[in-house]
């Protein structure tokens, strides 16, 4: 039952993310599927069963799994996409995935705070720049979003010049790479958890990062990787994983990270 269900899900999600023209045209009815696939990953009956899923049948689930969290993870940037439409229209775009995600923002970093002092990066920062903007708000610490998509770096541009943010942030299409500056200067690194291959990224910035940074790794693992790529391991040489915030009341969790310390 559990599963077909999820088989739904999917085919919905592959409906309207192929049916997106650049318009808000399917608006409602993927702000209404993705409340719905919200409340069905945060129900604890549901992660009960998917653990004993998880264990009866691994190469369905694995392909499942697999479809489920690309398919939504494009559908969120859809949805970030018509946020910023609709406010940039006059409107703003509120529901219960949004109000979940800002909601953990203040706790992400556990015991490595921003503050005014601090540089940090967003990698996947999306339409609707909710991280970069909270903590620009709330802290005026330097930020800069990075997107590999275009469209939706031109959106939360134009999101942030209606705002008026007084905030110092940039919003850049490109790859980690391509700012070698800011990534040496960062102290706080954020990767958001529909980023794909961000472990891989991860790895990459060892060489580009100061002594200091804190990476915080959204991710989520068992029912919530549906929604959100997982936690993977890392070179035990180059990172170490400092504090893990669990968040029962979230759709995903952060894993933070530091620089391993040479061995004496």
């Amino acid at each position: 039952m559990l599963l077909t269900t999820l088989y739904g899900f999917a085919a919905r999600f592959r409906r309207i993310a192929d049916a997106y023209d650049g318009t808000a045209a399917e608006s409602q009815e993927l702000t209404e599927l993705i409340d719905e696939y919200t409340r069905f990953i945060m129900n604890p009956h549901h992660q009960e069963i998917w653990t004993e899923i998880e264990q009866q049948d691994a190469r369905e689930v694995m392909r499942l799994t697999a479809e489920l969290r690309e398919v939504s993870a494009r559908c969120v940037a859809i949805m970030e996409k018509y946020r910023a439409l609709h406010f940039l229209n006059g409107g703003e775009e509120r529901n219960g995935y949004f109000t979940n995600i800002e909601s953990g923002i203040e706790r992400e970093f556990g015991s490595f705070q921003v503050n005014t002092a601090s540089k940090v990066v967003m990698v996947g920062s999306g339409a609707f720049p909710m991280t970069p903007m909270l903590i620009g708000r709330r802290t005026n610490a330097e930020v800069l979003g990075i997107d590999i998509d275009e469209e939706a770096v031109q959106l939360s541009n134009e999101v942030l010049r209606k705002i008026g943010s007084r905030s110092p942030i940039r919003l850049l299409t490109g790859d980690i790479v391509q700012f070698k500056a800011e990534m040496k200067q960062a102290t706080h690194i954020i990767f958001s958890s529909t980023v794909a291959g961000k472990y891989g990224l991860l790895d990459r910035l060892y060489a580009l990062t100061s002594g200091q940074v804190v990476v915080a790794m959204r991710y989520g693992n068992h029912l919530k990787s549906l929604f959100n790529y997982p936690m993977e391991a890392v070179d035990e040489t180059k990172w170490t994983l400092s504090e893990q915030i669990l968040c029962s009341d979230q759709v995903f969790d952060v894993a933070l990270y530091c620089k391993a310390q040479p061995k004496l």
